[in-house]
């Protein structure tokens, strides 16, 4: 475990899984060397194996939390679950936990956030209210069971929960950042229209306060595309065009745009077809990013990287790119035609390009009016892109710089790409869809009109998790209308794209 656990320290997962395995050789039924090699194993991207222990593990530490009511540590690995995005194994042991000691808040707390991410409405806020009742004086968890009441349709209790929990002086910014976002989102529900902006600036004037907001380098992914903009020529994308890859390193299909572009809509109906296996929002290309950097020992810009390597470099790659992608999902792609979904890597495209210049790209539009909207209503993790999505202008810029980069590289690209709009998408469905499927040279399959019914239940990465579960509804094209006034300050950034995407009228 000592040697396991220096490995860790050292970032070496392989060694580290080598040294945890040996422990749990000597002891199967321990459930901290099985939670830690389940760990390590997930860190190396064996993601269903490592998964597997992680869940052997926590019912070892259940069964002795029967004889102790300490569900704690059952809790620590069901977080963990979370982390690594299984919630259904999360919900086990969160469902087993809380029958073992109902008493035990924090059991409710994760049992609500749980069947929420698994659109459980329902379960999700029988489990919120349970919570809130064993603290009742949490803001934390008011603001928690506000949002499982607005999913569920409860937009009055949950503004009026919200409006109480502002009232409170002593909330942290944290507390006072989400209780203004969430309120804003179900005030935009309840079409009270000239009250919602107050709150987003309210949310935005706190986020600079957030310490995973300070942690972010907000100038990262902007540099980062202004080089891309100069370094990506016809002459690098179009270098490996014509050359005849192995048939075990197929190009995979492509699904990208900017954030709340339909993305996840997109991917819920392609997945509904019988021949599409979809990869969704993954670290893959991030990962042959990092490979790429290890071969390079870290020397250049990304293009210039690129242009060192021969096509040996590309092979290694993809085969990298393929190990990755079957340890994280096993047999399950099987013969399918794999859908790699993870919307910013947008900013990447110039590195997809170049490894598979024989992909496939469904590049999403969507007015760009309704875009920032909805990315400004969105609580979102932060990260080096996401960080500009806590203002209103920052928005605006951040969709500029990243849509510009896509205006710039598109005529460059070798890769065959289609643009698709999320409003035909709303509007025209049948047809908009049976274009993508003739382009990625699938049959049209009816089954997948019912995409909603298949995304309900399931654990899906996206913001839009919820919407999704649910038949196609056209409220969000043109919501910008109903706040045509907050649109003076960020148009001139966003007229370019208005222009050149046809969305004027």
């Amino acid at each position: 475990m000592q040697l396991g656990r220096t490995a860790i320290e050292n970032k070496n997962f392989v060694e580290a899984a080598e040294w945890f395995g040996k422990a749990v050789a000597e002891n199967p039924k321990d459930a901290q060397f099985l939670a830690c090699l389940g760990q390590s194993l997930c860190w190396q991207g064996k993601l269903n194996e490592g998964l597997a222990h992680l869940r052997q593990s926590g019912q070892f530490l259940l069964k002795k939390a029967r004889k102790s009511r300490d569900i704690n540590l059952a809790l620590d690995l069901a977080d963990q679950l979370q982390f690594w995005n299984d919630f259904p194994g999360a919900l086990e042991i969160c469902k087993q936990a809380v029958q073992i000691n109902p008493g035990q808040l924090r059991g409710y707390q994760l049992l609500a956030l749980t069947y929420s991410r698994l659109n459980l409405k329902k379960p999700a806020l029988a489990a919120g209210r349970q919570a809130l009742k064993l603290a009742p004086n949490s803001a934390v968890l008011a603001i928690l069971l506000a949002t499982l009441e607005a999913a569920d349709g409860l937009n009055q209790e949950a503004k009026q929960r919200l409006e109480k929990v502002l009232q409170n002086p002593l909330l942290t910014a944290e507390e006072r950042f989400r209780a203004n976002k969430e309120l804003a989102r179900i005030l935009d529900k309840l079409g009270q229209y000239d009250q919602v902006f107050a709150h987003l600036h309210a949310a935005a004037e706190v986020a600079p306060r957030l310490p995973e907001v300070k942690r972010q380098n907000a100038s990262l992914v902007p540099k980062m595309l202004e080089s891309h903009k100069t370094e990506f020529d016809r002459d690098l994308l179009g270098r490996w065009a014509n050359t005849e890859f192995p048939a075990d390193q197929p190009a995979p299909v492509f699904l990208l745009g900017f954030m709340r572009t339909g993305t996840t809509l997109t991917q819920e109906v392609l997945a509904s077809h019988p021949e599409m296996f979809v990869a969704d929002e993954t670290d893959l290309i991030a990962s042959v990013t990092k490979e790429l950097n290890r071969l390079s020992n870290g020397q250049g810009s990304l293009a210039e990287q690129l242009r060192k390597l021969d096509l040996a470099g590309v092979l290694q790659l993809r085969a990298f790119y393929w190990n990755r992608a079957r340890a994280l999902y096993g047999d399950k792609i099987g013969t399918r035609l794999l859908l790699d979904k993870t919307t910013m890597n947008t900013i990447d495209l110039g590195l997809i390009n170049y490894i598979f210049p024989d992909a496939k790209l469904v590049f999403l539009l969507r007015d760009p009016r309704d875009v920032c909207l909805s990315c400004f209503m969105q609580t979102m993790l932060p990260t080096p892109s996401t960080v500009h999505l806590f203002s209103w202008d920052g928005t605006a810029r951040f969709y500029a710089q990243v849509m510009d980069w896509w205006m710039t590289i598109r005529s460059k690209l070798t890769m065959n790409f289609i643009e698709f709009r999320y409003e035909d998408a709303v509007f025209d469905f049948e047809p908009a869809f049976r274009n993508v499927f003739d382009f990625l040279d699938l049959d049209w399959d009816p089954a997948v009109a019912e995409f909603h019914k298949k995304a309900a239940g399931k654990y899906i990465a996206s913001p839009s998790f919820s919407q999704v579960a649910q038949p196609l509804y056209s409220s969000s094209v043109g919501r910008w209308h109903h706040y045509q006034a907050e649109y003076t300050a960020i148009l001139p950034e966003l007229q370019t794209f208005i222009d050149e995407f046809g969305y004027e009228h």
